[in-house]
């Protein structure tokens, strides 16, 4: 029978030295990250930011796996099913580095935790589904409250759109201006705000696949590790403080069907006149129209 090899953080994150100074890997073992959402990018952010040496995690959700899972989520496999996410990437992330610290909130993220979720954290990681605005609305209010950064990346088609919200820089509210607005709207405006360059518009060969009613969409696993990859290496560049961030209003959206790469300014968020434009296309879409 052969002997069970022992962990060792230096030997098992060694070869991100290199990329990393052995002063700042130890920082990275030191961060503390938030990630509310464990699904399609979730669960990635989560195992790729283990991989990366982080070793303190807050990670937030309710939900189950389920077949329709197995597509993109990092941790759905058959013999997880029906069993909850946040067990299951927990005990990933663990088996990564069992020297992990990562506290669980089974409820996700309510007005009556959402403090302790983001106590000690220096980043947090976006993983809410795409209809949780409410939710996701409240955690980048208290993110900035706080003086957290906040970081979403959106799986978009086969590509990934990323935002960075600073503490002093535009808030999410100002970006996205969805306040007051009907729930479609409000998805709408989400959108318009996630994606101004719309890249991945042109390949949707099945737009029945849509329903926003149902709340449901199609997805790829290509978006979801194209994600995690953008959000790991901006989470280190934000704990480091290694090279320039671009908070909102500016954005950044890769498309690897198109290999195209765009950067967008938008100031005013949704208030831009371009904005405007984009939401007098979204619009009909959210509601069936062509």
């Amino acid at each position: 029978m052969t002997a069970a090899i022992p962990f060792s953080y230096d030997k098992a994150f060694s070869r991100n030295i290199g990329w990393v100074t052995n002063a700042e890997q130890l920082q990275l073992k030191s961060a503390r990250i938030a990630i509310a959402g464990l699904g399609g990018v979730g669960g990635a952010h989560l195992l790729t930011l283990s991989r990366l040496g982080i070793s303190n995690f807050n990670i937030s959700d309710f939900d189950e796996f389920d077949v329709h899972n197995l597509n993109r989520q990092a941790g759905a496999f058959m013999p997880f099913m029906g069993k909850p996410k946040l067990d299951t990437l927990a005990q990933l992330a663990r088996d990564i580095n069992p020297e992990s610290d990562i506290q669980l909130f089974p409820k996700g993220v309510q007005p009556d935790n959402v403090d302790d979720f983001l106590r000690g954290v220096d980043v947090y990681v976006d993983g809410l589904d795409f209809f949780a605005l409410p939710a996701r609305r409240m955690v980048f209010a208290k993110c900035r409250d706080k003086g957290i950064p906040a970081l979403t990346a959106a799986p978009l088609g086969m590509g990934v759109a990323f935002l960075h919200f600073s503490p002093g820089g535009m808030s999410f509210e100002d970006y996205f201006k969805v306040e007051g607005h009907g729930s479609n709207e409000q998805y709408a405006r989400f959108i318009a705000g996630l994606s101004p360059a719309m890249v991945q518009r042109n390949y949707l060969v099945a737009p029945e696949a849509v329903n926003f009613a149902e709340k449901r969409g199609p997805s790829t696993v290509m978006a979801c590790d194209l994600c995690a990859g953008v959000m790991g290496t901006c989470v280190l560049k934000v704990l480091l403080g290694r090279g320039a961030m671009r908070a909102a209003p500016w954005g950044m959206h890769f498309d690897a069907y198109h290999q195209t790469l765009k950067h967008t300014w938008r100031p005013f968020g949704n208030s831009n006149p371009l904005q405007q434009l984009l939401l007098k296309f979204i619009r009909p879409r959210l509601r069936g129209g062509s």
